[in-house]
């Protein structure tokens, strides 16, 4: 990644820039009520943001409860793919769960998301099993994975 990207905690004044993200990148987009509360309201949710020159380009939220990390959703601006930043993102949001004590991770990804789930796959991430028509735009399935932390 040869660009000068900042990861950090999402904050409200992102929210512009995030739902540009969120209706480039998904059928079925958050709401900004939802990534308000999230951010707000959920004290087990953490969101960060990867931005440059004062633009999110990407986000990536999770949700830490006890010693368990669940990856809710990742995005990065189809401009900025395959250039590092969604893998500078991930690690961030994996550091953050182990900083927060978390010692495993899950996530689910469509089962025709190849390309996410080969960056999971570099992180250790294993297949844990399939989620039959979770995503509802298209009654895909999910693909479960998880990893330990530790």
């Amino acid at each position: 990644m040869d660009k000068d990207v900042q990861i950090r905690l999402m904050e409200i004044d992102d929210l512009d820039d995030v739902m540009e993200l969120e209706f480039k990148c998904f059928t079925t987009p958050w709401s900004r009520e939802a990534f308000f509360n999230e951010i707000t309201k959920n004290q087990f949710a953490y969101y960060l943001v990867a931005e440059q020159d004062g633009k999110v380009i990407g986000y990536c939220g999770l949700w830490v409860i006890s010693d368990d990390a669940h990856i809710t959703n990742i995005a990065i601006h189809p401009a900025e793919r395959r250039q590092g930043i969604g893998d500078y993102l991930f690690r961030g949001a994996m550091d953050m769960a182990k900083t927060l004590g978390a010692v495993k991770m899950s996530l689910e990804v469509r089962v025709s998301n190849e390309p996410a789930q080969s960056l999971y796959r570099k992180y250790g991430f294993q297949k844990g099993g399939i989620r039959k028509n979770y995503y509802t735009d298209n009654q895909e399935d999910a693909l479960v994975m998880w990893v330990g932390l530790t």
